[in-house]
């Protein structure tokens, strides 16, 4: 792998983290046209490093407050929202593995996100809740949302935010709590890749290599977070369930023929 790729990689994983549209998609689909079954452990997770330390800046201060305050309300409904990845996480991650592995279901999962995305933005009527206003059940459909994006394509974004406006959260409170939840779920990634690599099970890889892909990653995914809260204050998911389902479809039709 070259710098170039690895550096691409990153602004991919950077992006589509916090963009409604799947990293792990979208990272399958790089590796595919760079002719990479496996971008390397080792890569794979300086990526998430880079991501997690994009979202530790924009939430320095409530994580500050997090951990100041452990009993606060705060630290609670973080709690509740992240008891679902985690049991999907042990429960099914070997079955998730394999599915990611082949790609064989991310045309699906794409359109089952535009779907969602969609089915938010027309079900939804304006919320009103801000973060402090979120109830302990807020928390819980907002995780499980999340639990669901164990699946490659499906973005854990995207559903967390639309499951925000599904429980009247305003437009900016659930793309900023759907950043801050993704917190602990990239932090539990990187321990459950990490514990791969020190049982020698990840790629070697090169130093330099892991520099571009990482500071791409933390850089694009500052600014797609930073980017996302404020277009989602007065405009629409729609656009993204469109280029889902055209990414959906075509993958589908790639697939049908034997070319993806």
């Amino acid at each position: 792998m070259s710098n170039i790729q690895a550096f691409i990689l990153g602004i991919i994983q950077g992006l589509t983290e916090f963009l409604p549209i799947s990293s792990t998609g979208h990272l399958f689909i790089g590796r595919h046209l760079f002719g990479l079954d496996e971008a390397g452990l080792f890569l794979d997770t300086m990526l998430h490093v880079g991501t997690l330390l994009a979202v530790l800046v924009v939430y320095k201060d409530d994580l500050f407050h997090i951990i100041r305050h452990p009993f606060s309300k705060l630290t609670k409904i973080m709690i509740v929202g992240t008891i679902p990845a985690v049991i999907a996480g042990f429960l099914f991650k070997d079955f998730f593995d394999s599915i990611s592995k082949s790609g064989s279901t991310i045309g699906w999962e794409f359109l089952a996100t535009g779907c969602i995305l969609w089915w938010a933005e027309s079900a939804k009527k304006q919320g009103h809740k801000k973060l402090e206003n979120i109830s302990y059940s807020d928390a819980l459909v907002i995780g499980t949302f999340q639990a669901a994006a164990i699946f490659p394509a499906l973005s854990r974004s995207g559903l967390t935010i639309a499951a925000g406006l599904l429980r009247k959260l305003d437009r900016e409170t659930a793309a900023y709590f759907s950043f801050l939840l993704s917190t602990p779920a990239i932090f539990g990634g990187i321990i459950l890749q990490g514990k791969d690599i020190f049982t020698g099970q990840a790629e070697s890889i090169t130093l330099m290599s892991l520099l571009f892909g990482t500071i791409a990653s933390a850089i694009f995914g500052y600014i797609a977070i930073v980017g996302m809260i404020n277009y989602l204050k007065k405009k629409s998911l729609k656009i993204f369930a469109y280029y889902v389902w055209f990414l959906g479809f075509g993958i589908i039709a790639l697939q049908t023929i034997g070319i993806f």
